[in-house]
Order: C-alpha cells, then sequence, then structure tokens
C-alpha cells in the first residue's frame, strides 16, 4: 500500500488492516484468476521498468516521476533544458542566475531555499524523486541520504559526472542519458546532447589545429594558499580548448596550492572562477598585484579569463563554457 493509498484509506476512518481485510473479503472468490493477472501485471511493470546504477546503487523505476525536486543549478537546468518543469515541485542552490532560455519555466517552480532545504521543507513539497548535484545534498547539511529518502518512498539521482575525478562531457551526457530514461523522454534527451555536441564541434572547428596547447592556472579562491581545479571537469574543457591545466596531474578534483608552485609552472593564463565570498574585481585586483606573480606570463599580459561556476559545472552549459575558455586563450581564431 502506497502513501497515496494510506492517505486514501485514512480519510474513509478505516484502518490498514481493515482495508487489507476487506480487499482479501472481495477478491477471494476469483483468487486464482486475479492471481494469473496479477502475475501478467508484474511481469509488464518489470519490462517497463527502468534500472539506473547510480552512487554504488541499482535504482529501479517503476514509472516516471510526477513530483521531482533538484538541489543544485547544473541538474535543475538539466531538468529545464529536457522540458521537465511539469514534473517538478520544488529547486534549490542556485549558483547565478539561471539561463534566460530557461527562466520562465523556472519561474514556475517553487523555490525551496537558496541552499538545501531542510528535511522537514522537502518533505512538505511530497517528491517522489530528488536529484542532487553534488553527494552534500545526500550529506548531513542536505535532504538526508539517500538510503534514508529511500525509506521514505522517495526516490533520487546523483549527477556522477560532478562527483567522479577527470570526468569529460562525455560523462555528462551519461548522465543526461539517465535522466532521459528515467522519465521516459530518451528521445528529448538524446536530442539535447546532439544539440550540444554540434555547439562544441563549431567551436573547435574554429580553433583548428593546435600545435602548442597554452598553460593555464584556474584560480577559485584563497590569498595564502590558493584553491585551483585539479583532475576535475574545467581540465576537460581547458584541453578541449586548446589549454593544458597546470595542475592536472594532481589526483583530486579541487586541490589547494602553494603560490610558489604556480610560479614554477608558469601559466600563461588565468581563469577566474565567479564564485563564492570575494567579487571578480576583487580576485582580480589581488592577482595583478600579488609580488610573486608578476613575472607570470599570465600577469603581464594581464590574460585572465572569468568563468562563472554555474558554466564549470558539469550541465548543459559545456557549449557556453567551451567558448568562453577558447576565446579567452585565442580570440583571433574568433575575430570573425
Amino acid at each position: 500500500m502506497n502513501r497515496k493509498q494510506k492517505s486514501f484509506w485514512n480519510k474513509m476512518g478505516i484502518s490498514g488492516v481493515c482495508a487489507i481485510a476487506m480487499l482479501l473479503s472481495a477478491c477471494g472468490a476469483s483468487q486464482n484468476t486475479q492471481g494469473t493477472a496479477s502475475q501478467s501485471s508484474s511481469s509488464q511493470e518489470s519490462e517497463q521498468s527502468v534500472v539506473i546504477q547510480n552512487n554504488g546503487r541499482e535504482i529501479r523505476f517503476t514509472k516516471a516521476p510526477e513530483r521531482a525536486v533538484t538541489l543544485n543549478q547544473h541538474v535543475t537546468e538539466v531538468m529545464l533544458a529536457l522540458g521537465l518543469e511539469d514534473k517538478m515541485v520544488g529547486t534549490a542552490y542556485l549558483d547565478d542566475a539561471i539561463l534566460p532560455a530557461y527562466k520562465e519555466a523556472y519561474d514556475k517552480i517553487p523555490v525551496l531555499s537558496d541552499t538545501y532545504p531542510s528535511k522537514e521543507v522537502l518533505a512538505a513539497a511530497d517528491p517522489d524523486f530528488v536529484y542532487s548535484g553534488w553527494k552534500s545534498g545526500f550529506g548531513d547539511k542536505g535532504v538526508g541520504s539517500m538510503e534514508e529518502l529511500e525509506q521514505a518512498g522517495i526516490q533520487s539521482y546523483l549527477h556522477m559526472s560532478s562527483n567522479m575525478n577527470g570526468p569529460t562531457t562525455e560523462d555528462v551526457f551519461a548522465d543526461i542519458r539517465n535522466i532521459g530514461k528515467i522519465f521516459r523522454i530518451e528521445d528529448r534527451a538524446q536530442a539535447l546532447i546532439s544539440s550540444m555536441k554540434q555547439e562544441m564541434k563549431e567551436i573547435t572547428d574554429k580553433l583548428g589545429q593546435i600545435d602548442q596547447p597554452i598553460t593555464v592556472f584556474v584560480y577559485d579562491s584563497g590569498e595564502d594558499q590558493p584553491l585551483t581545479a585539479a583532475n576535475n571537469y574545467m581540465t576537460s574543457l581547458i584541453t578541449q580548448a586548446g589549454g593544458t591545466n597546470i595542475f592536472a596531474d594532481v589526483d583530486k578534483g579541487w586541490t589547494t596550492v602553494s603560490w610558489e608552485e604556480v610560479v614554477n609552472r608558469n601559466p600563461e593564463v588565468i581563469v577566474i572562477v565567479d564564485y563564492g565570498d570575494k567579487t571578480v574585481d576583487q580576485k582580480r585586483d589581488m592577482l595583478l598585484h600579488k609580488p610573486e606573480l608578476a613575472d607570470l606570463p599570465a600577469i603581464k599580459n594581464q590574460k585572465l579569463i572569468v568563468l562563472p561556476l554555474s558554466a564549470a559545472s558539469e550541465g548543459v552549459r559545456a557549449p557556453i563554457a567551451l567558448k568562453i575558455l577558447a576565446q579567452g586563450m585565442y580570440p583571433e581564431r574568433f575575430a570573425n
């Protein structure tokens, strides 16, 4: 008996035990016939089920979710890009402004929280599916673990490309395909992937052959010790844009390094991630006036590229991020 069934019996003033007794009594005369029908129905349901491997779990979706909640902007935009706003009863945790193309659809969806909603707020939205971009969404400061949600009758999905070392756009596409399968809209998912691939191909075609990739340092935050992108999604984007992340050899997604090591690796370009407590102007000013960085080619030539975190995340903005990086590194190839 699912939640809706329980609610129904409660409204009628009949206990679950009595309800079951009534059902058994009504069904007794045709037990064999209904048993056969039940087996047939179960077989059909199994055939129609979608099974997804996600975060070390096998998840079976017997039907498409109807009341989804998204946590983190990049997965919200995946849902909107797939035209699933009518299947969403809540969203949370924007990094910056939603893409203009999705703004109208987004405005129709209740915003549950600026960060992660509390368990109580989530429960009030009565979701049957929760989709998180980061593991933290299912952590202590999030909405509860995936196992806890499952016990409450809520299925969940973790965006895997955001939670692995060295993800590429192919990993992003794998997540999009999974969401397409879960919601039974695989044709829309494939159309979105094809569109993204075409946009990215047009950018790389303009870039042409890159004989000597430009060396790139990604600056996220920190004045004494900078936080930088290592073996994460930005490395893949930088490579596609004709660059080399100077800390790609570090086997972490993000890592703290020393300024001395940055100087030793001598980047020609610095990518500033637009996110956090400091503004882009504050970050740029700090980098340009830090004495130990004065001789870096990136500082001498003021080759600083600004990339919003929403573009750097593993979502539908991959073509936007690729264009920002490619144009910033090779402006002459995009002159026309």
